[in-house]
């Protein structure tokens, strides 16, 4: 029986794609091309004593067509993801010079620089503080809110420590106290960076803003933006 080259022997209309081992576009998928020329050659050879039934052809022609579908449906959410991840690079780069709000309490700061911040509550308090610690969690300025009802609220630290002289460069914290329905509770802690460029091809392919102080965050996790 008569073969066609790198294909099995033939049987009637049966055959799968990986019977075929060489194309025309040389990347091993099967084209088009490459189906209707082995589907005349199959029926150019088929045992006449047992003819090609219609829904045979047509369910094999139907499974090309799904797979050549699938293929191109490939293609096209490639080409939308590139697209987006362009989109999002162009985003990015907008926040070069602009801060953004980081669910973080840690910070870093270059000598005597003013820091913005967002404290969130649930539920009111009373006898509001916040303190700023350096990393070895010593107490370098507290601020006096007072009572605050439930909500988000910003605040500003003016970089200096208690004896009024401009904190040092590095890193900090803040940590805020008051007391929710008569108990002493933590509230969270919120900072403002201001982001100093953008790497476009991060750790996992993710978009990420390099920040003041060192630190990076995904340009996901960005919860707000704001002027500089």
């Amino acid at each position: 029986m008569e073969t066609v080259s790198g294909s099995k022997p033939l049987d009637g209309m049966r055959w799968q794609k990986e019977d075929v081992t060489k194309t025309d576009n040389g990347n091993g998928m099967l084209t088009q091309e490459d189906f209707f020329a082995l589907l005349t050659k199959e029926l150019s050879h088929q045992d006449p004593t047992k003819p090609v039934e219609n829904n045979e052809m047509i369910s094999q022609m139907t499974a090309f067509s799904t797979t050549d579908g699938v293929a191109t449906l490939n293609e096209q959410f490639t080409s939308f993801a590139a697209s987006m991840s362009s989109s999002q690079a162009l985003q990015a780069s907008s926040l070069v010079g602009r801060s953004v709000l980081v669910d973080d309490n840690v910070f870093g700061m270059a000598e005597g620089e003013a820091v913005k911040g967002k404290m969130i509550t649930d539920k009111a308090a009373s006898n509001v503080n916040i303190y700023v610690e350096n990393t070895a969690g010593e107490l370098i300025q507290t601020v006096p809110v007072g009572s605050v009802a439930s909500g988000e609220f910003t605040f500003n630290w003016d970089g200096k420590m208690t004896n009024g002289e401009p904190a040092p460069q590095g890193a900090y914290r803040f940590r805020i106290a008051g007391l929710v329905e008569g108990e002493a509770s933590e509230l969270q802690a919120m900072t403002y960076r201001k982001v100093d460029s953008v790497t476009l091809a991060g750790a996992g392919g993710n978009i990420l803003l390099n920040l003041n102080g060192g630190s990076s965050m995904a340009l996901a996790d960005v919860v707000e933006v704001s002027e500089g």
